[in-house]
This record gives structure tokens, sequence and C-alpha cells, in this order.
């Protein structure tokens, strides 16, 4: 009887589920056009419709994207010279003031302000449309050569456009990163998508990196170092089990650190400034506490109370643009809600337990504060009696 139902709520599910992600195939048009292929494309929510002319090497197309807000934009375009933005030759749609759906073209020669101007191929028959939940682009496009059948194609959607009709920056996330790739008008194949799952996985892995070393290690060692050092059986077993800590944190916190500036030179035109200066920063004063363990004067050494300065300071300072630059980092990468009440849930556990046990260790301090006190006076009492 369990197993039954279980099977009915999966299936259940599933069908749930297909009703709720609609396919190309399943969209109509008001004027009942058809068309002679579609695809879902991977990204961003869009789809792809086009029927192909090869004797007058041209394509009707419709491209259907929600915004990114209601007073966004979408965009599709075909890069004759390469495979992502720049050199793109794009068709932006988007609602004028007056609420009425616009669609004009840009020749997109960088990563900066799009300027709206005639594309190096001849497009007709524009126009666009805005309904549940969608806009809607459709154009007939003149193939850059003759006798193509294999284009590269750009799509995009934005969150918003300036007074003058000039569609504001988009957004550099993941899905936006990969809407790009090759696609095949004969046979409706597309491939590529630049590299976004190598930048995907380098970008996890950058992550994890960062929040282990610089987000987890480095606390938890500092820690170590400020509780255990209270307890002298534990001496000098906190003193090596801090420094492997902090030594291992570096190293890791440096492998992400160098991941970090290698997707930075291969995004161009993607910057992250707070994230990576802080990042700088981090690296610099990591480099600095890990050579105090080279710099250490012995207990007792006029030097000793400034490098202690130094260090603790140094140490604090790293904790806290560690944390600081984590939670950086998981607004940039958007992960799964679970990964950043993952960490919340770390970082704070660890501040309880270092209240906890900063409040314990300053009853121990207090404890052998009075046993000196009293002992001078116990002393002189077994003198007297003595006497």
């Amino acid at each position: 009887m369990a197993s039954s139902i279980f099977i009915l709520t999966v299936v259940f599910l599933l069908i749930s589920r297909s009703h709720a992600q609609p396919t190309c195939a399943t969209q109509k048009f008001t004027n009942n056009e058809r068309y002679d292929r579609c695809i879902d494309l991977p990204e961003l929510g869009s789809y792809l419709h086009w029927s192909l002319d090869v004797a007058k090497d041209k394509v009707d197309i419709v491209f259907i994207a929600p915004p990114a807000t209601p007073g966004g934009w979408v965009s599709w375009a075909i890069n004759p010279t390469g495979d992502g933005m720049v050199g793109s030759q794009s068709l932006i749609a988007y609602a004028a003031a007056n609420g009425s759906m616009v669609v004009d073209t840009y020749n997109v020669s960088s990563y900066g302000a799009v300027v709206k101007g005639k594309l190096d191929f001849d497009v007709t028959d524009m126009k666009a449309d805005n309904s549940d939940g969608v806009m809607r682009i459709f154009a007939t496009v003149e193939l850059p050569e003759k006798g193509q059948t294999v284009v590269n194609q750009v799509w995009q959607v934005g969150g918003s456009v300036t007074d003058g009709g000039v569609p504001v920056r988009h957004d550099f996330q993941p899905g936006n990163l990969g809407s790009k790739g090759s696609l095949d008008l004969l046979s409706g194949e597309i491939s590529g998508g630049g590299n976004r799952n190598s930048k995907t996985k380098k970008r996890n892995i950058h992550g994890i990196l960062n929040a282990v070393s610089w987000g987890i290690l480095f606390p938890v060692g500092i820690m170590i170092a400020r509780y255990l050092r209270a307890f002298p059986a534990a001496d000098p077993a906190w003193f090596y089990l801090h420094g492997s800590l902090q030594v291992s944190a570096y190293a890791i916190g440096v492998a992400g650190w160098g991941t970090g500036m290698k997707l930075g030179s291969e995004s161009k035109g993607v910057k992250y400034f707070v994230h990576r200066n802080i990042g700088i920063a981090l690296f610099c004063l990591a480099t600095l506490q890990v050579l105090a363990l080279f710099l250490r004067p012995k207990v007792g050494h006029k030097f000793r109370f400034y490098w202690n300065i130094y260090h603790h300071g140094t140490g604090y300072a790293v904790i806290t643009l560690g944390i600081l630059n984590v939670f950086k980092g998981l607004e940039i990468l958007s992960p799964s809600s679970k990964w950043k009440l993952a960490y919340i849930t770390i970082i704070s556990s660890l501040g309880i337990i270092a209240f906890v046990l900063e409040a314990f260790t300053w009853i121990v301090v207090f404890k052998r504060k009075s046993v000196k006190v009293t002992k001078p006076n116990g002393d002189a009492r077994r003198q007297s009696s003595a006497a």
C-alpha cells in the first residue's frame, strides 16, 4: 500500500512538473502563424521558433523570453564574427513609456552601453508584443552569408530601460553568461554556450575553497589559540594545532584566490570590484599572518608585545574580511538557498561556541588571579603560626 502511494505521488509530481514547464511545441501565436522548427533554449527560460528559406538566405524568427523585470527588455542576436556578446547584431524589444512595444536593432561593439544602429545584414518585418509575462520578437532576418545554415546566436534579458530607450546592462549571473551558442537552422541542434559549464565549475570551486579557508578554518584556528591556551595541559599542543590549521587555511585560500584571479582574467567586462578588492586584501593580510609564525620572538623578548599586537590584529582582520567576502561571493554565485543557510548555520554555531568559551575562559582567568592573591596571605598565616 505504501509503495503504491509513493508511486502515485511520483507520477503526480512528474505530471505536475511537465505542466508547469511548457515547451516551445505548446506555444501558439495570435496570428496563427506556424514555424517549421522550435527549440527550448537552455538558459533564461527562453524559446526560439523559426522557418528557414534556403533559396532566399532568410529566416523568419520568433524569440520568446520573460524580461528580468516587468519593465525590462529581451534580445536575440546573431554574431557573425564570434560566439559572444561583442560583435553581435541584436534585436532588442522593450515597452515604451506609453506602454507600446518597441523593437530596435543594435550593433554591439563592446560591453559598454549599446548603441542603436543598422545591422550588418537586413532585418525586416520587425515587431514585438508583451503578454502573459513574456515578450516576443518577430522578424525576418537575412543571413550574413550566402548558403549559411549554422549561426552563432546570443540571447539575453535585462531589467530596465533608460528614459531615452537605451537598455541597461543585464546581470552577469551564470544563466546570462551561458546564453549563447551555435544553432543549426536545418537540424535544430544547438551546441556551445561558450564554456559556461567549465566556468561554472571553476566558480563553484573558487567559492568552496574560499568558504572553507577564510570562512571556516581561519576562525576555527583562531578559536583554538584563543581558548585552548588557557589550559596548561593543552600546551604546546594548542600551538601546533593552531599553526597547522592556519597554514592549511592559507594554502587552501591561496588556491581559491588564484582560481578567482584566473576567472577574472577570463571574464572580460565582468567585474566584481568589492569582492575582488577584499580578496586581494585577504591574501596580503593572510600572507603577513603566516609570516608571523617565522617572525615570532620568544616569550619575554622586548618585541614580543608589538608582535602580539600585529599578530592578533591581522588575525581578526582576516576573520572579518573573510566572512564578509564569503557572503559577497554567495551573492555573486546565487546558489541554492540551502548553501547560504548551511554557511550561516556553521558560522553562527562557531559564534555561539566562541561566546560560551569566552565566558568560560574569563572565569578560569579570574579564578587563577584570585588564587594568586590569596596565596601570599596563606603563606603569611603559616609563617605567623610557626613563629
